[in-house]
This record gives C-alpha cells, sequence and structure tokens, in this order.
C-alpha cells in the first residue's frame, strides 16, 4: 500500500517500477549498475476517484504519455534505493498538487468603521500636504 496523503491511497500492483542503467558521465560504473528507476504509473487503471482522475490529466504534463501513463525517471542518486524513493516522492507530490482544490474565494467588504478611518485618514494627510505651500507674510 503506497500512502499519498490521508485520503489517497495506492495499492502496489498499481504502480509499476523497472531498474535501467543511468544516463550520462560516471564512469565504468555506469556501465554495469542499473541504478535508475522507471516507475510507471496508469492513470486510467489505478483506484482514484474519477474526478481525481481528471484532474491528473488536465495537468498536460508532459510525463503523461496519450495513454494517460505517467512516466517518472529517477537516476539523481547513485543507489537503486535512493531512486526509488525518489521516484514515489515525485509521485507523491504530482498526485497531492493535481488533487488540491483550492478554497472559493467569498468576496468581503471593509466595515463601516474601517470605511470612516481610512477617509479620515486621507483628510488628516490631505490637511498636512495643504501646509506645505507657500507662506505669505
Amino acid at each position: 500500500m503506497i500512502f499519498i496523503s490521508d485520503h489517497i491511497r495506492l495499492d502496489d500492483g498499481e504502480v509499476e517500477i523497472s531498474a535501467i542503467r543511468a544516463q550520462g558521465a560516471g564512469g565504468q560504473n555506469v556501465n554495469k549498475v542499473s541504478s535508475a528507476i522507471h516507475l510507471r504509473f496508469d492513470i486510467h487503471a489505478s483506484s482514484l476517484l474519477d474526478f481525481q482522475k481528471q484532474q491528473l490529466l488536465a495537468t498536460h504534463d508532459n510525463r503523461i504519455s496519450k495513454e494517460g501513463v505517467l512516466i517518472i525517471k529517477a537516476q539523481q542518486f547513485r543507489t537503486q534505493e535512493k531512486n526509488k524513493l525518489d521516484a514515489f516522492e515525485r509521485l507523491q507530490h504530482f498526485i497531492v498538487t493535481a488533487t488540491y482544490i483550492n478554497k472559493t474565494r467569498r468576496p468581503t467588504r471593509p466595515s463601516k468603521n474601517a470605511q470612516r478611518k481610512r477617509t479620515d485618514q486621507k483628510k488628516q494627510r490631505g490637511a498636512i500636504k495643504s501646509l506645505r505651500g507657500k507662506v505669505d507674510f
């Protein structure tokens, strides 16, 4: 069981993990050790709710294929275990941010007292500025 948040949990079978060789510089170790991780998560076949699936697909992330499969490649670390943890953290972050629902904004108005204080301050400031004019003796 993979815990994404308090309300979202995924079964282990919904995420496919495969080890591959990492790209880039690294010498002989890179050529013989499969330390990078390919994580594949099929959004359509997951146990998420329908509106959550729609939110994930609506992000238009370039890691989501046309078939609706999220592919995360983790190769930042030298060990396979750290890369696996990194891939799961990135999956968790992606799902949490994509399914987050913002609170609806309720328009508010300033109170009568706040409006009165504001106009009084403006009048006081204007009176101070009017005293800065030329002085006639």
